[in-house]
């Protein structure tokens, strides 16, 4: 499925057991696309088909959204990996994840790497060639961030790609994604603020002040705040009155 550009994606599954983190319900009716946690560093069985079948429900589409197995730090503590191990660590949380959506009679739409392991392929072109490899064998784009190895390993195999905004989360002088354990909440209007200028093909601001372009076909707001559908209704309001 093409999704109209910009759509907004959002990771969900996110929990574990008895335990849920996030807010999946209420954003399944705002969000276009969603990134199931696949198990590694969150979401278990009962959880991945919960969320699968919930998506179906409300005709949104859905990928991959494999991390370092580390469910403790949630996924946002970098591990050390070997030559190899990144392509094994997310086809196989891929592989799980796509059991469930085919039982559903639905289709895999993407792939988008969580947290720290998000951060390593940034920054690797080999471990982010790993990857892609896993993107290139499912057909499926990768979602990432723009003017980083997620964009030019993905153009250098022919996987699509696809470049995302981030509401939730600050971003340095250089562009960069500050990807933290605990990420403060994000202020509504400091949302409505971003997506405008973003949308108006405005530098947003740094977490500095500093002005950065950022170039996006997807917006992404993250569920486990607990003002997540605030920020996520905020984010649909700017888009509504863009189109």
């Amino acid at each position: 499925m093409t999704l109209p550009a910009p759509f907004i994606n959002a990771d969900m599954g996110e929990g574990v057991g008895l335990h849920r983190f996030g807010n999946d319900e209420t954003l399944m009716e705002i969000v276009d696309a969603i990134n199931v946690a696949c198990g590694f560093h969150a979401g278990d069985p009962e959880v991945m088909a919960e969320t699968v079948r919930l998506a179906g429900e409300h005709g949104v589409v859905m990928g991959a959204h494999p991390g370092f197995p580390d469910i403790p730090g949630f996924g946002r503590r970098r591990i050390d990996v070997a030559p190899g191990e990144v392509e094994n660590l997310i086809r196989y949380q891929v592989g799980a994840l796509q059991s469930f959506i085919r039982v559903e009679g639905l289709d895999l739409h993407h792939i988008k790497p969580h947290g720290a392991l998000f951060g390593l392929l940034a920054g690797d072109e080999d471990r982010m060639r790993e990857a892609a490899r896993v993107n290139f064998q499912y057909e499926v784009p990768f979602f990432g961030l723009a003017g980083t190895a997620h964009q030019t390993v993905c153009e250098e195999m022919g996987v699509p790609f696809i470049s995302e905004l981030y509401v939730d989360l600050n971003y340095s002088a250089e562009g960069k994604l500050l990807i933290r354990r605990r990420p403060e909440l994000a202020d509504p209007e400091n949302v409505r603020d971003r997506v405008t200028r973003a949308l108006a093909g405005r530098p947003i601001l740094s977490e500095d002040g500093a002005e950065v372009m950022i170039e996006f076909q997807s917006i992404c707001v993250h569920s486990d705040a607990s003002n997540s559908p605030e920020v996520a209704s905020t984010v649909r309001s700017v888009l509504d009155a863009h189109r």
